[in-house]
């Protein structure tokens, strides 16, 4: 292990500080930036970063957002980082549609002044949150990396699918090693408000209604978050060129038996109104995880039983207590 950093973008967020945490458990410098921008409570980012203060190890906050192109370039002269996991993102797909041009300006132009940066200063090993959304309507099941995933329905898988194809021109240009991890359906704690599972939880707590699309009947490939950062520490680790790699658990999950397992743990039933599914969704997601499984060594291991559990008790211990359990 060489004592230059690891840059970690959107650090204070849900799957950057459970990475961010899992770098240093192994001992690993880090550089974290983040913007604490209001898509949800910044005080929720900071509780996330004060944990990865409180592991230990060699930590460095940079609060600054990635289309700061002095700010980037500052960075990456000062710290020389030997590789970047970019998972700054505006996130969600219904928000994109939204809010369509912020969303193109930070996963598009954020990424792009990221490797703006990286091509001056060694080209490190560059691995980018990407999302199974790229794949859209896809008639392929379950979804495989070799589906032309050119038909998104939303700004938001649009974005993200445009920044895969330019780290293949960076790679093309440049010889920037750039590997996209196409995520499914991530959950756990430190979780972000507008994910399901924690509005789940919030509708239990607060009694608050909540819609539930399609009556339930609806798939997605529940992954802890806990694997997702171990496939990530793993690209970081694994130059491979340019690769697009799906990082899910490859086990679909009925939506309705997904709150079955949260209800069961909370004994406290969720307050759903039935609602039409989305133009931007799709009624089933799932991973095929050969790929990652065989250039990666991803080998998913936290079941949706043992999740849902980690998931609810940090959700109690944190958030609020839900019900008579």
């Amino acid at each position: 292990m060489t004592n230059a950093p690891i840059l970690v973008t959107g650090v204070a967020g849900f799957i950057g500080s459970h990475t961010a945490l899992q770098l240093l458990e192994r001992g690993e410098r880090v550089i974290g930036i983040d913007n604490f921008n209001d898509y949800y409570a910044p005080e929720q980012k900071r509780a996330n970063v004060a944990v990865i203060e409180r592991a230990g190890g060699e930590f460095e906050l940079i609060a600054g957002d990635i289309r700061d192109g002095a700010l980037i370039e500052r960075t990456f002269a000062q710290h020389q980082p030997r590789a970047v996991a970019h998972l700054a993102a505006m996130a969600g797909v219904r928000a994109s549609v939204e809010q369509p041009l912020l969303y193109y300006d930070v996963n598009l132009t954020g990424t792009l002044t990221l490797l703006e940066a990286a091509r001056r200063h060694g080209r490190p090993q560059f691995v980018f949150a990407s999302t199974s959304s790229a794949y859209g309507r896809s008639l392929v099941t379950p979804f495989v990396e070799t589906d032309p995933a050119d038909r998104p329905l939303a700004p938001y898988p649009a974005s993200k699918r445009a920044a895969e194809l330019l780290g293949h021109s960076y790679h093309h240009m440049h010889g920037q090693d750039f590997t996209a991890l196409r995520f499914f359906t991530v959950y756990g704690p430190h979780g972000r408000p507008d994910m399901l599972a924690y509005m789940v939880l919030e509708s239990m707590r607060l009694g608050r209604p909540m819609p539930l699309y399609n009556g339930g009947e609806m798939y997605r490939d529940w992954t802890y978050v806990g694997d997702i950062a171990n496939g990530v520490l793993a690209a970081l680790d694994r130059p491979l060129g340019y690769e697009v790699i799906n990082l899910g658990r490859g086990q679909p999950v009925k939506l309705s038996d997904f709150v079955a397992a949260l209800t069961a743990l909370s004994g406290q039933a969720a307050h759903f109104v039935d609602a039409r599914m989305n133009d931007a969704d799709v009624p089933y997601t799932g991973a095929d995880i050969d790929k990652a499984r065989r250039l990666l060594g991803y080998d998913p291991r936290t079941s949706v039983a043992e999740g849902t559990r980690l998931f609810y008790e940090w959700y109690v211990e944190n958030i609020g207590k839900i019900g008579t359990k």
